[in-house]
């Protein structure tokens, strides 16, 4: 999307924007230099507005997670987990690739995008090693 109609559109619909064309964005405070997710018009407890978008490295540490059991038949067990990401601030996100019981505070991971319920989405998988 041209950078001059970025503005005319919601945070939310900018990041949602960026997945589909393949980056993983999050903002930051120019003055604070401080980055945050989850994508708002302001940083969080300050209400600067200087914000930018910049590119994620993916990489992250395995804060907290769940493992939500459900029937098969409605899509089998999952995990939800928080996710800190190397920038400094956490999401919530899916780790695939390992049972999701298997999931453990501290594992390394990385991002990468996909698609959940038709939508473009981060994902995590876990970093070997």
């Amino acid at each position: 999307m041209p950078e001059n109609l970025k503005g005319s559109i919601g945070p939310e619909q900018q990041f949602k924007n960026y997945l589909t064309e393949g980056k993983f964005m999050i903002q930051k405070s120019k003055s604070l230099n401080e980055f945050f997710f989850h994508p708002r018009v302001a940083f969080p407890g300050t209400g600067e507005r200087d914000l930018e978008w910049v590119e994620a490295s993916g990489n992250g540490i395995v804060y907290s997670t769940s493992c939500n059991r459900r029937l098969p038949e409605k899509g089998g067990d999952f995990n939800i987990s928080l996710i800190t990401l190397q920038e400094g601030p956490r999401m919530m996100a899916k780790i695939e690739g390992v049972a999701p019981d298997q999931v453990v505070i501290g594992q390394k991971v990385k991002a990468r995008i996909s698609s959940l319920k038709g939508e473009p989405a981060i994902i995590f998988d876990i970093v070997e090693g």
